[in-house]
């Protein structure tokens, strides 16, 4: 009976957001129901924010909204539930507010008793959340940072501070830093990326956008529909857009010029890198549903007279995804596409069973035909179908090797602009643990 009151006492300690972010949520029974992504709260005129709940990533990479309501605990080692939650896809409604996402890194004024009264600028690195004593949790206190030449203070140029302290210019919401949302984003695949990133007002999106490296920008860009490419795209500068495409993919990168308007598309082609804009030129000269137009300008290509070992140290390198590292290309020189004559390929498996020093001449698949630049896109589907391949070479008229269609780039085409938001209505309210039955089929009021 102590143990159950303990377990729905709820924590009145003082917590800061920046530390209880990827800390895990779990249920009364001890069961890991997900990890909390941010806090959100509602800005109220006259009093502190109040906190209406967390977003919690549970398995899946979905991100679902707990009610403040249903946390029973909150520490900054963890949180408890009372497990039961919907899990509905998060969605912002008007007048919230994510604490990482949107508050923390905001530039505002410190108002207290400063010498001369003036108020000095600040910018939020961090928040607290307390409980009240009417049972609300609000944002008690925030660590500020000031400029070095203006902090009066001690202990340098930082502190921490109570929220009636601060002000915000009405007008605007001032420049912000995302370092701390950053942080949250850098342990997430393209695809999580893009959707996290997508969640953001678009301000905030692009400041966080202009501190993320170009890398990791073009592979949440790869995982974007067109349309969001687009939207995105349109708020960068053309310098910055085109060190983006120099990361892509070429095919998703001529994918993406191809859609923008013709002089755009030129301009963005000149400021590239050289080598990746030629990459991304031959590709454009081909229809989008062809394998010209679909393919991947980088196979694996090794000479016939390349050892096993070549090969395999070839596909072990961490840039090469599975599909391109499924086989390796043997042509005539040159080596770089376009190719020499196209001989054969090897798969990886049967490198596996050749030893290291064997000749990849010796190990050639003789049936596996390449398909030609112009073969239709079904085409393609039919012929990965039908010998279960996930990449297939692509040869021009002079049957040089020019590039390879994997499975990958198919499914894109194939499948409808929005497939990646298909499963936001297949999951309504469910229990995520995985200890109990019962679902919960209403969706929880935020008050």
């Amino acid at each position: 009976m102590h143990r159950e009151r303990y377990r729905r006492r709820v924590s009145t300690s003082r917590v800061f957001v920046g530390r209880l972010a990827g800390r895990g949520v779990f249920d009364p029974v001890g069961d890991r129901i997900g990890k909390v992504r941010d806090v959100l709260v509602v800005f109220r005129a006259a009093s502190a924010p109040r906190v209406v709940g967390l977003i919690v990533e549970i398995p899946g990479k979905r991100r679902v909204f707990v009610p403040i309501g249903r946390v029973t605990s909150i520490g900054s080692g963890q949180v408890i539930t009372t497990g039961l939650i919907n899990v509905r896809r998060f969605e912002q409604r008007g007048g919230e507010t994510r604490m990482i996402a949107e508050l923390i890194g905001r530039d505002a004024q410190l108002t207290g008793d400063q010498p001369g009264g003036a108020p000095i600028s600040a910018r939020i690195e961090d928040a607290a959340i307390e409980r009240s004593r009417t049972g609300e949790w609000l944002v008690s206190e925030v660590f500020v940072r000031l400029p070095k030449p203006a902090a009066p203070f001690s202990r340098g140029d930082a502190r921490i501070v109570r929220w009636s302290e601060l002000q915000f210019p009405s007008d605007a919401e001032g420049t912000r830093s995302a370092e701390l949302l950053i942080q949250t984003l850098v342990d997430l695949k393209p695809a999580d990326l893009a959707e996290a990133l997508l969640e953001l007002p678009q301000p905030r999106m692009i400041e966080v956008i202009e501190e993320l490296a170009d890398e990791r920008v073009a592979d949440a860009l790869e995982e974007m529909s067109e349309q969001d490419q687009l939207e995105l795209l349109a708020q960068l500068p053309a310098d910055r857009t085109a060190d983006v495409l120099d990361q892509m993919e070429p095919d998703d990168a001529a994918d993406l010029i191809s859609a923008l308007p013709a002089a755009q598309g030129a301009e963005l082609l000149d400021l590239m890198e050289p080598e990746e804009a030629e990459d991304v030129r031959r590709l454009l000269e081909y229809d989008a549903d062809t394998a010209g137009g679909l393919m991947s300008p980088a196979p694996i290509v090794l000479a016939a007279e390349s050892s096993v070992a070549e090969g395999l140290a070839m596909i072990r390198r961490a840039e090469i995804s599975p599909a391109m590292a499924s086989a390796v290309y043997v042509t005539h020189p040159p080596y770089e596409t376009p190719t020499g004559e196209y001989i054969g390929l090897a798969h990886f498996q049967r490198m596996l069973r050749f030893p290291p020093h064997e000749r990849m001449a010796s190990l050639l698949d003789a049936e596996i035909e390449p398909v030609t630049v112009h073969a239709s896109a079904a085409e393609v589907s039919r012929r990965l179908a039908s010998y279960n391949l996930v990449a297939l070479p692509v040869v021009d008229d002079q049957q040089r090797l020019v590039g390879v269609v994997t499975v990958d780039d198919v499914l894109d085409h194939l499948l409808p602009d929005d497939w990646r938001h298909a499963d936001d209505d297949a999951h309504t309210s469910a229990q995520t643990t995985p200890t109990r039955s019962t679902a919960s089929s209403t969706a929880e009021t935020r008050r």
